[in-house]
């Protein structure tokens, strides 16, 4: 329990003694006695609640705290750090870097919030710096800098899904007609294979087992501040892609002709063998071949977004479809492309018809049986 006596040294004042959750003890000096006292009461109970923490680890600044919450966070990716790096310089840090931690409060984190909009900040961005603050208000808390994080209970702006464009099959063959040899067979992998553009520019001659029709994505290739990097797919998982037979074809004759003999090879590159960057990509090749073939305007994404309108179409389950795609979850593959399901809402409408009608028959049938209908003697 906290003591408090006078002070051993300066007799006008008041210390109160107490051992931290640790063991360790610890001090803190007062003018008053009556402050004293309260102090000592809220450090019990902060104790018995499990919210005590360290004055002194209280006072590590945000901008502090940020910093060696990035480098000690080891599992993110090259793409993942840029993002935080860009999320921490120029929302982040302006508003938190020299506060306290101990000093940030919901209040703070809620007028944070409500300004970012009001700037005009899209409410996607905004929801990623919020998570970013909360994560790592959230190591500050398990670590015993803070009791709690300010950052929960925060209203976030909306996000309005943007409307998702699908091509039609002979669309997909117009496009692929369309582009710069020798990519027409990238079209159509994203388009029916359902990759991610960082799967497809990172797949290798090695993963392409054609022979039983299949593909491993195994790894993913991202452009960092002009750096290409290859690591892990976004979910950190690997899968194994079954092709229509008609791609397998496309994609053998492709790597006769424009793949290197090496297993490491990779299937699609520039002219010059280097490895495809979006941005280069997409200025030079694309967006000239969508307006040509008249599908603009329309994402390299639009066509992963295609493939799962194709297996949708075709009937196949949700599971099915998350595995080709390589989602992390049904959920997820559900939170997109749900509304592309056939609808049950009619079958069932008419199924509980059925039953009201049936249900209507078998009140009929016991109300003769029990005689409690008889026949009219005026009737025909």
């Amino acid at each position: 329990m906290a003591s408090i006596r006078r002070h051993p040294n300066a007799k006008t004042r008041w210390q109160v003694r107490y051992r931290d959750p640790t063991g360790t003890q610890r001090t803190k000096n007062f003018s008053r006695k009556i402050e004293a006292e309260r102090y000592a009461s809220l450090v019990e109970a902060d104790k018995l609640r499990g919210a005590w923490t360290d004055p002194v680890m209280a006072k590590v600044t945000f901008g502090e705290w940020a910093a060696d919450w990035l480098r000690t966070t080891v599992h993110l990716k090259p793409k993942t750090i840029e993002g935080y790096e860009s999320l921490l310089r120029k929302h982040l840090l302006p508003a938190f870097e020299d506060v306290p931690l101990g000093h940030i409060r919901q209040l703070d984190v809620r007028e944070w919030v409500s300004g970012l909009s009001a700037t005009g900040l899209s409410p996607s961005r905004t929801r990623q710096g919020y998570r970013l603050l909360g994560a790592i208000l959230r190591s500050a808390v398990e670590s015993g800098h803070i009791p709690k994080s300010p950052a929960f209970g925060i209203d976030l702006p909306r996000i309005q899904m943007n409307e998702m464009r699908f091509l039609r099959e002979d669309e997909v063959d117009h496009l692929a007609e369309t582009i710069t040899a020798p990519y027409e067979t990238l079209v159509y992998l994203l388009a029916y294979g359902g990759c991610r553009w960082g799967e497809a520019t990172a797949l290798r001659r090695s993963r392409c087992d054609l022979l039983r029709t299949r593909l491993e994505i195994a790894e993913s290739v991202s452009d960092v501040s002009g750096q290409l990097h290859f690591g892990p797919t976004k979910t950190y998982r690997r899968r194994t892609i079954v092709l229509p037979q008609f791609l397998v074809n496309k994609l053998a004759a492709h790597i006769a002709t424009h793949v290197g003999p090496g297993p490491d090879a990779l299937i699609f590159t520039t002219p010059d063998g280097s490895p495809l960057r979006n941005g280069n990509f997409n200025k030079r090749i694309w967006r000239p071949a969508i307006e040509q073939a008249g599908v603009a305007p329309l994402t390299i994404h639009d066509l992963r977004h295609t493939a799962a309108s194709l297996l949708i179409s075709e009937g196949a389950h949700p599971k099915a479809i998350q595995v080709h795609l390589g989602h992390s979850s049904i959920a997820v593959t559900m939170d997109r492309y749900g509304h592309l399901f056939p609808s049950d809402q009619e079958d069932l409408a008419a199924r509980l018809d059925a039953r009201y009608e049936a249900a209507q028959v078998s009140h009929v049938d016991k109300l003769w049986t029990e005689g409690s209908l008889a026949v009219s003697p005026l009737s025909g």
